[in-house]
């Protein structure tokens, strides 16, 4: 994902002419499937500032994606603005992405409208409390798993997914028993839903796990039981199931209170007991890099540290006043995108950097972010 910290500003001024190499191809004496396989191997926001021809390549569904992030938004209480009906439907979440190279943010098409949809955020009920909307990535596609509606049910029967690649909203299998919340994760491209709570609390439901195996094809999606948990205790509210090395590491409570945690062995499908250290710091919203690393922001520290599974210790990566409070991460292409305290911005830290560097993204006026994610870009043909 090519961010840097001025893509958070974007320009209004196009520093090419609208009929460059219009009629043109790519690179004089060379057939075009050539010239891309040359441009392959440069930075997406050089092929963006070239030309035109250049930048309606670098959107072309033949031309390697490059990594944008995704953002479930909600309106503000108190916009300064008023957003037009086509931006923000009855739905009170709306999906949008940034292009960190043209820096700018793009709404999703719409998702499907039947069965009706509607994602709740906040009911009048409880004006204190934002309520919960699960989302993971999963073989590079968005899935929306657990929300609530008006009614105080269960939002989805089935999963809502998106394809980047394709610009296509569908459902997955239906879900046996649909939840208000849960824990949820993915490992080895297969999605996992354990535990939680539908429109009132059942002791099977809170102990189960199932999953659903994107690696088969379309038509043998399903959902599958697992080995249950021993008791409901994880079906208190929605928590992050960490998929690493072949393992799905989850705690039971958010934040800094007392918690107990557990990790699913997905190769013997078997529960174990969560590490005593790995527990003891796990402080805030966590998220794996590559599956191969866990990340975890200390919301009260505002600390970012990594788990060292040989000693069984978190690692701190960097502290910033700025991850406070951090509500949601999600981490992919070296990056850890961190979503702030009242979803007010979008703190990027990139982790492969000496020292560590970090910048914010805004996101769209009248918005707040409710969770992020790191996906290849969208496909377009209007650049």
């Amino acid at each position: 994902m090519e961010i840097t910290v001025q893509c958070c500003k974007q320009s209004k001024n196009d520093p090419f002419d609208d009929n460059d190499s219009e009629n043109g191809t790519l690179l004089p004496g060379l057939p075009d499937d050539l010239a891309q396989r040359c441009f392959s191997s440069l930075s997406p926001s050089l092929l963006f500032s070239v030309c035109h021809s250049w930048r309606r390549l670098l959107y072309s569904p033949s031309f390697p994606p490059f990594f944008s992030l995704y953002a479930l938004l909600s309106p503000l209480h108190n916009p300064t603005m008023a957003l037009p009906r086509e931006v923000v439907p009855q739905s009170s979440i709306v999906f949008f992405s940034f292009d960190p190279i043209s820096s700018s943010w793009r709404p999703l098409p719409s998702p499907p409208q039947n069965p009706s949809f509607h994602l709740l955020r906040r009911h009048p009920s409880f004006l204190s409390r934002n309520l919960p909307i699960q989302s993971l990535t999963v073989s590079n596609h968005l899935i929306v798993i657990a929300a609530t509606t008006q009614n105080l049910f269960p939002a989805l029967s089935s999963p809502l997914v998106f394809h980047p690649e394709s610009n296509i909203w569908f459902y997955g299998p239906q879900i046996s028993a649909p939840r208000r919340w849960c824990a949820a994760g993915s490992a080895q491209d297969v999605v996992y839903m354990a535990s939680g709570f539908g429109s009132h609390y059942q002791g099977d439901v809170a102990r189960s796990l199932e999953q659903w195996d994107l690696n088969k094809k379309r038509e043998n999606w399903g959902w599958q039981n697992k080995a249950g948990l021993k008791d409901g205790r994880f079906s208190r509210e929605a928590v992050e199931a960490v998929g690493c090395r072949g393992k799905l590491c989850m705690v039971n409570v958010k934040g800094n209170a007392l918690k107990e945690g557990a990790v699913y062995n997905v190769g013997l499908d078997k529960w174990e007991d969560m590490p005593v250290g790995m527990v003891a710091g796990w402080n805030g919203p966590a998220a794996s890099m590559d599956e191969d690393e866990i990340y975890v922001i200390d919301e009260v520290k505002g600390r970012l540290s990594k788990y060292d599974g040989e000693k069984d210790c978190w690692v701190k990566v960097i502290e910033l006043e700025q991850l406070k409070r951090a509500e949601h991460i999600a981490a992919g292409r070296g990056k850890i995108c961190a979503v702030s305290a009242k979803g007010e911005r979008i703190i990027v830290v990139d982790v492969r950097d000496k020292p560590t560097r970090f910048w914010e993204v805004e996101p769209p006026c009248g918005l707040e972010v409710v969770a992020v994610h790191v996906l290849p870009r969208m496909i377009s043909r209007q650049h």
